[in-house]
């Protein structure tokens, strides 16, 4: 198989980590808007309402609400073919139960879209990327509470009328398979993927088992919505997983292996084989947790499947093993895989896994895929000369989209766009610094919010528009 000529070639960013204006044009207060800056090794504080003398990075961002037109001009500068975005629902419902939206925010978004179009760059739409009205965690109890699937597709179908004509490709909700009762949760993942913390949960394991199926009923009754709005609709998800291999070839630590890398595919199973797995009803059984799947549910998860899957992919792990002492990975659990190079923030660089999951996804499911993230979170320096050579970011990308080009001509895999996260340095979710930099485009902007906020291209930006110009064929420095 030969990359399309008409692959995607682009970026990703979120609402809570870019656009800053936390209380502009009636926007209500969202989860993230109460969450402080943090460090590496030290997590970020999660407070339970504003409070003076506490950074929050959301509530500035990098000012992508007042800087979109410039910031996507340097996108169609370098030739991209894609951006996908995130749409902050406590912009369009500043409370999330609101009867009608708040028109300033669809104005927003609006523009938003327009001036992609303009610049011929293709939105890709999430409707969920770790933000909710606060109101929602508070009155409801978030995704524990199935009300709140309502709100969430009065939400959908608002953006869906709204921009319907001018968005194609729609991603229901962002990584929402980071809490299970089977794996080790914590604060960060849990609050940011249900605005809960871990730690403040009555029953841990029924309530973790509940949103995740909440969540995954919401995604088919979105994708069911959003085709019935409009049937040129393309709607996925998007799902961070990594493949974990077995310290050794003991074929205890080989299924220990299988099963860790497969514990985050059962809401992909659900959302692409049109009934929420057995295997996974049975589990929770087994460990004494309920789960009602009505009728009306099963015919959501017939009717509600994708029509394409996307897929962060930044590390590796390997499974735990008898004797390991429980030592965990910097990401998603597991351990750190001694053959690896870790990045500054204790990340496994394996450019590998980037073709390993592409080709078990694919022979899985059968759809198409898009890398919607990936990319190397680091430390920049300015040169005095104004330079900043970031060769260590160009060396990663350049081996995992090698990897993504393997998958598709050598392994006939069905990609059709890589993203990277994220093509400008923004505030990252799970420090809330801005020190820890991904982008072609470095902000002047350090981690107490300071700075000009001024754009400088990076040396990676002229090497990426080199490699979207070639189609992916000219990857070389």
């Amino acid at each position: 198989m030969k990359m399309s000529k008409n692959f995607l070639w682009g970026g990703s960013i979120a609402a809570h980590q870019c656009e800053g204006a936390y209380d502009e044009d009636d926007k209500g207060l969202g989860i993230m808007d109460l969450v402080s800056v943090g460090d590496y090794g030290k997590p970020r504080k999660i407070y339970s309402k504003l409070e003076d003398g506490v950074l929050y990075p959301s509530h500035y961002g990098i000012d992508f609400y007042h800087h979109y037109k410039e910031d996507i001009a340097l996108f169609a500068e370098m030739g991209f073919k894609a951006l996908r975005i995130s749409i902050d629902w406590s912009r369009i419902y500043p409370n999330g139960d609101d009867i009608e939206p708040n028109q300033k925010g669809i104005k927003f978004y609006q523009q938003l879209i327009d001036e992609l179009l303009k610049n011929n760059i293709e939105p890709i739409v999430t409707l969920y990327h770790f933000e909710m009205p606060i109101n929602l965690v508070k009155k409801y109890g978030s995704w524990t509470n199935r009300k709140v699937i309502d709100y969430y597709l009065r939400f959908c179908k608002t953006m869906f009328v709204t921009l319907k004509g001018k968005v194609k490709y729609w991603v229901t909700f962002n990584e929402m398979n980071h809490i299970d009762p089977q794996t080790k949760a914590t604060d960060i993942f849990t609050y940011i993927i249900a605005g809960l913390k871990y730690t403040d949960l009555d029953n841990k394991k029924q309530t973790l088992a509940t949103i995740g199926y909440n969540m995954t009923l919401a995604s088919c009754l979105a994708v069911r919505l959003g085709h019935e709005i409009d049937d040129n609709n393309q709607m996925g998800c998007v799902f961070g997983i990594e493949p974990v291999s077995p310290v050794n070839c003991d074929p205890q630590n080989v299924f220990k292996a299988f099963m860790q890398t497969d514990r985050d595919f059962y809401q992909i199973d659900a959302m692409c084989n049109g009934e929420f797995p057995k295997y996974k009803i049975e589990e929770y059984k087994r460990i004494g947790l309920n789960i009602d799947v009505t009728d009306s549910d099963k015919n959501a998860f017939k009717e509600g499947k994708l029509d394409y899957l996307g897929m962060n992919y930044y590390a590796s792990s390997v499974a735990e093993y008898e004797g390991s002492n429980g030592k965990e990975s910097a990401l998603f659990g597991g351990l750190q895989n001694p053959y690896l190079e870790t990045s500054k923030w204790g990340w496994t660089i394996d450019p590998v896994g980037i073709r390993y999951l592409l080709n078990y996804t694919y022979r899985k499911y059968g759809l198409p895929i898009m890398i919607t993230e990936n990319g190397l979170g680091a430390k920049d320096k300015i040169l005095e000369s104004g330079e900043i050579n970031d060769d260590y970011r160009i060396d990663y990308l350049k081996e995992h989209i090698e990897e993504v080009k393997k998958s598709i001509e050598l392994d006939d895999v069905d990609c059709f766009g890589y993203l990277t996260w994220a093509p400008i340095d923004l505030i990252s979710a799970t420090t809330g610094q801005m020190s820890k930099r991904y982008g072609f485009i470095y902000v002047d902007m350090d981690d107490n919010g300071d700075g000009s906020k001024k754009r400088l291209k990076k040396k990676s930006f002229d090497w990426y528009k080199r490699v979207i110009a070639t189609n992916g064929k000219n990857l070389d420095i």
